[in-house]
């Protein structure tokens, strides 16, 4: 099954703590990591704080998407991940952004994510590895579109090597 997850963290080195943390997806025997997009400096959106580096990756897993989301939840824990208060600073946020093309509303998960097609953090990364991805039956770019100049980002000039390479 194939799972979009959406990376963030703007504490401590944030773009050490993604590639740590893809890494760490990377060499999970029941994950593997097909795509990774760019990542992206962005200012926190409905919070304040330091700046953001983002991302997106594309994975292929046997993981049901409730255990999924309790991995990824684990990896944020091991990273130092606190949950003080809504939109607080993160050492390290992993949100599971879709699994196939199911719909799921429970007490633990919502997927699709509720505000993915509303962050030019997660739509910007999504399209550089799913450029014809939509979502709302819209096309990324014109989601992204919508929000404008309202959300800047700053692609930065590293990328993702799940060897470290």
């Amino acid at each position: 099954m194939q799972a979009w997850i959406g990376l963030g963290a703007n504490l401590g080195n944030p773009l050490v703590t993604l590639q740590m943390a893809l890494r760490e997806l990377a060499q999970a025997e029941d994950v593997i990591v097909q795509a990774t997009s760019s990542f992206y400096r962005t200012a926190p959106v409905d919070s304040s704080g330091p700046d953001y580096v983002n991302a997106v990756t594309r994975i292929d897993t046997s993981l049901p998407p409730h255990t999924l989301l309790a991995r990824l939840q684990r990896i944020e824990q091991q990273h130092g991940r606190q949950r003080p208060y809504q939109n607080a600073p993160r050492t390290l946020d992993l949100d599971l952004l879709l699994y196939e093309n199911l719909s799921i509303d429970d007490d633990t998960l919502v997927v699709p994510h509720p505000r993915m097609h509303l962050r030019a953090f997660v739509l910007q990364p999504l399209l550089d590895i799913e450029p014809d991805m939509k979502i709302k039956d819209q096309p990324l770019h014109d989601w992204l579109a919508r929000i404008g100049d309202a959300q800047p980002l700053q692609k930065l000039p590293v990328s993702f090597s799940p060897t470290g390479s």
